[in-house]
């Protein structure tokens, strides 16, 4: 996705700080941005909005402005650009735990837009393939436990081996063209309906 095709959301109360990053982001391209200056009902706003990505100037933020931009973050999967003009260790933590992408302390130069951008989209790329392939991982491996359980419920009922308890989910699956890991979960729930 080019920058020009993206739809760019700029959250700030701050028309001269907004107007900054706006020429910074028409400067490097971006033809779509929505300029959003009132907070309330932020979420709300940008679940409507549905923007590609999210740039937030929150100038000097305090505790209550910084969670529910985080909340943004972790509710709406985006790539998130957050600018503010003061931080501390504790904040970036929770803004990089939040999921935001490109976090700016002190940096709101609009020659500096374009690879802000940049850094927040490949960022957030990047994160999103580790948590994909996190996920896939974590099915992966409790697909596993259940055919492992299953493999057991056949051992115990049928006095049968773990080669023959796998091969009859196998040969089950196959007839039935199913996946194997679904036809585990199905015996395994036929065992504990018959406990």
């Amino acid at each position: 996705m080019s920058e020009r095709s993206l739809k760019i959301l700029l959250v700030d109360q701050n028309v001269l700080r907004a107007s900054i990053l706006e020429d910074g982001l028409r400067e490097a391209g971006c033809t779509s941005v929505i300029v959003v200056r009132d907070m309330q009902n932020l979420l709300k706003r940008i679940v409507a909005t549905d923007p590609d990505v999210i740039f937030i100037d929150l100038e000097n933020p305090n505790r209550d402005v910084l969670e529910q931009m985080f909340q943004v973050s972790r509710t709406v999967h985006r790539p998130v650009a957050m600018f503010v003009d003061r931080s501390d260790t504790e904040m970036i933590t929770a803004a990089v735990d939040a999921g935001v992408s490109a976090y700016v302390v002190d940096g709101l130069r609009k020659e500096r837009v374009k690879s802000i951008l940049e850094l927040a989209v490949s960022r957030f790329r990047a994160f999103n393939r580790m948590r994909e392939e996190l996920d896939r991982t974590k099915q992966a491996l409790e697909e596993r436990k259940t055919v492992e359980r299953a493999k057991g419920i056949l051992m115990k009922q049928r006095g049968i081996n773990e080669q023959e308890a796998y091969a009859l989910l196998r040969k089950a699956a196959m007839n039935e063209n199913r996946r194997l890991a679904d036809v585990a979960q199905s015996v395994v729930t036929a065992a504990q309906l018959f406990k």
